[in-house]
């Protein structure tokens, strides 16, 4: 018993089978970023062309997003993300079994895109069905964590395996070990505990949109909208793009691919240690803050490092401190938003994410110069991360955690 209310042990099977939906979900999304020239050999289309890839995970997210969070809200976590499960199963083998042809594995990409927002809009309403608030961001962070790992896999992994097999042996073996986890999830997913983890009362929840309406007219959530709108646009144009920030530099795929891979080392540790210190603490805004000031000097590595080492320690604390800031602030909004269903206010932050993805992504690409550099908007993104930080600097601090019973 926890403040007078019930936890069970199941919610860590429950979180544990969550993660590993996440890290398939999060392979198929970035699996191609480092082998961006060699795919687009393959497949004799433009690097743009295989930007498209990721870019549609960020397009699809736009259309899919508010829909997701009313299916997670109204019907429950169960169905919400199972739905995303049954859609995953079906598209992940399609796309391995037609991974010759870039038009046939362009479409099952865009279907397992539409069942990303089942997944990731999920986190903080999951968090809140089965675990007590003073562990919420941990267990925000620990899926947040699952996301890392996935584009790990992606972005390290793929290469090396591309490299001694081919890319469609390669997107088949993902589309197995999808299937595999999809059905896990469907058989042991429960979609809420016998009891409420909370004081009787606290688990009552807007509609759908009303909820909407609430956040929206929150100052401090349209605040915390702005700082996604730029620091999740920011990674998602980075991770798709990291291949071509490196290539002019003298830097190849298989580099690429463990600079990618130490950026996801950097946000593992970050998504385990600061979320949990924030709810050892009882604190969101001030590790929100430090996230976005020690993200804007580690840009500068990724920007200008011509050292192999530099770069590695560069991409760690860029990953360390941009990707612990996600859980952080996805936990902060819940809060802030309550009792607005919790799928709605994570579904809005990535929502704004994706759209600035896209815009960001597409800027990447047309703004190369001559030698086909994309350092100019690096430099940037350095400029748009100290606003962050000084905007994050007037968000007032979450109530619901500082008051919580010690």
């Amino acid at each position: 018993m926890a403040g007078g209310f019930q936890v069970y042990r199941y919610r860590w099977i429950i979180l544990f089978i969550f993660t590993l939906l996440n890290i398939v979900i999060q392979i198929h999304w970035i699996s191609f970023a480092s082998i961006t020239t060699e795919a687009a050999a393959f497949y004799r289309v433009t690097v743009l062309n295989i930007g498209f890839f990721s870019m549609v995970f960020m397009i699809v997210y736009i259309f899919v997003s508010i829909p997701a969070s009313f299916v997670i809200d109204t019907y429950g976590i169960k169905i919400g993300i199972g739905t995303g499960a049954a859609i995953i199963a079906v598209f992940a083998p399609i796309k391995g079994i037609f991974a010759e042809s870039f038009v046939a594995i362009a479409l099952p990409q865009t279907g397992i895109a539409i069942a990303q927002p089942f997944i990731l809009n999920a986190y903080t309403r999951l968090s809140a069905k089965w675990f007590p608030i003073e562990e919420r961001a941990t267990a925000t962070g620990i899926a947040s964590l699952a996301q890392y790992v996935g584009i790990i896999i992606g972005l390290a992994a793929t290469p090396l395996l591309v490299h001694t097999h081919s890319i469609p042996r390669i997107m088949m073996l993902y589309g197995i070990v999808t299937i595999a986890i999809a059905l896990a999830f469907l058989i042991f997913m429960k979609g809420e505990p016998p009891t409420p983890p909370c004081k009787e009362g606290e688990e009552a929840r807007y509609s759908v949109k009303d909820g909407l309406k609430h956040i929206i007219a929150l100052p401090n959530m349209r605040l915390v909208m702005l700082l996604f709108f730029i620091g999740l646009g920011i990674f998602n144009a980075v991770m798709t793009w990291i291949e071509q920030i490196l290539k002019p530099r003298g830097f190849n795929s298989e580099q690429a691919g463990i600079v990618g891979a130490v950026m996801m080392f950097g946000g593992i540790i970050g998504a385990v240690m600061l979320p949990f210190l924030s709810d050892h603490y009882r604190r969101r805004t001030v590790f929100l803050t430090i996230c976005m000031a020690m993200v804007a000097p580690s840009i500068l590595g990724l920007a200008f490092a011509w050292n192999l080492t530099l770069l590695l320690a560069s991409s760690f604390f860029w990953g360390f401190f941009i990707m612990s800031a996600g859980p952080i602030d996805f936990q902060y909004a819940a809060e802030i938003s309550f009792p607005a269903p919790e799928s709605s206010s994570q579904g809005l932050l990535l929502l704004v994410g994706q759209i600035s993805g896209v815009i960001f992504i597409f800027i990447m690409d047309a703004f190369r110069t001559s030698e086909g550099s994309m350092t100019p908007l690096l430099v940037i993104f350095i400029f748009l991360m100290v606003l962050n930080t000084l905007l994050s600097l007037k968000l007032k601090e979450s109530t619901a955690i500082s008051h919580a019973e010690q």
